[in-house]
């Protein structure tokens, strides 16, 4: 089982990246997955969620009507759709499989992560 994140990077203020979430050796058909965040000095933070019934919510207040998420069960990748970003935007992002289809907020339910994707928001 493996996730992989891509698509970080540096983009300024008010700018838009397109995290991808690829698994492999599993199907996402079958899995919530989950999108964390976690900047330098601070706790990982829940970003959102999708079902396996492309039910995404959305938990962040700080990133509401900002952040979305979606499914492609076919390439296997979700994604992370991030616009107007801010420079308080800047962190890890991590990717994570829940253990069945729904979806949950403790970060402790999930039982496989991948690696990380910086992006750094900066003028």
């Amino acid at each position: 089982v493996q996730l992989v994140e891509s698509g970080g990077g540096l983009v300024q203020p008010g700018g838009s990246l397109n995290l991808s979430c690829t698994a492999s050796e599993f199907s996402l058909d079958y899995y919530g997955i989950a999108w964390f965040r976690q900047a330098a000095g601070q706790v990982r933070e829940g970003i959102g969620c999708i079902s396996s019934s492309h039910y995404n919510i959305i938990y962040g207040d700080a990133v509401k009507g900002r952040f979305s998420i979606s499914r492609d069960n076919v390439k296997n990748i979700i994604y992370l759709q991030m616009n107007s970003l801010q420079p308080e935007d800047t962190a890890v992002y991590f990717c994570a499989r829940y253990r069945d289809g729904t979806c949950a907020r403790d970060s402790e339910e999930f039982d496989y992560w991948g690696q990380g994707t910086q992006v750094t928001v900066s003028s």
